[in-house]
């Protein structure tokens, strides 16, 4: 049953960001912005309180990136409804954000015309893509099927893609290892088997692949 007021989590790591979306969703009689978030950690731990009916995370932000953010909350809260928010145009990223259990990718370029939208979509329990979006999920996806092909799954576990984006960000290993209360021993561990697994050698070719992968922003 969709409420009378859908209680919002507006998670974007730019300041004013928050308040250009916060003005148009509060401006709707049915929508109210009761909290907000800076990064992807401060997302989830105010996501998991029940006050919270919908969470709107940014594909991009420090800490954690809002498709992690989304995975972990769709793991800890399955019947919290998501939306990402992303300045990306891109398959892959859409992809990755169903794939992490969202109801739909809002682009930051037509907020102000699509977020109202999706959100009431989202608290239906009815999917919401971007103009044009269906019609790229559906091609890509003939496609692939007549290819025999699955769609490319991300080689990294959550962890290690988390790792990855905290290197990317600059972070030591001991730095790592206080944010995610791991050992630095674990950590570079993390490490080597995810330079392993992408057969790369070094912090540099890990920011690349993170900038690829959305992780981080370039």
């Amino acid at each position: 049953m969709v409420p009378l007021k859908t209680r919002i989590l507006l998670a974007d790591d730019h300041t004013v960001v928050r308040q250009g979306l916060r003005f148009i969703l509060d401006s709707e009689s049915d929508l109210e912005v009761v909290a907000e978030a800076s990064n992807g950690n401060e997302a989830v731990a105010r996501a998991l309180l029940e006050d919270i009916d919908l969470a709107i995370l940014d594909i991009a932000m420090p800490t954690m990136t809002g498709l992690q953010a989304a995975r972990e909350l769709s793991r800890r809260r399955p019947k919290l409804k998501m939306l990402i928010l992303s300045m990306h145009d891109d398959e892959g990223y859409l992809y990755e954000a169903l794939r992490a259990g969202t109801a739909g990718y809002v682009l930051k370029s037509v907020a102000d015309r699509d977020l109202v939208a999706a959100c009431r979509a989202a608290m239906r329990g009815e999917p919401f893509l971007y103009a044009g979006a269906e019609r790229a999920l559906v091609r890509d996806y003939v496609q692939a099927a007549r290819a025999g092909d699955p769609v490319p799954e991300d080689p990294l576990t959550p962890r290690e893609q988390q790792i990855v984006k905290l290197i990317a960000e600059s972070n030591t290993n001991r730095q790592i290892a206080e944010l995610l209360t791991i050992s630095e021993k674990t950590v570079e561990t993390h490490r080597a088997n995810i330079l392993e697994k992408l057969g790369m050698r070094d912090r540099v070719e890990l920011t690349r692949y993170a900038i690829r992968r959305g992780l981080v922003e370039p």
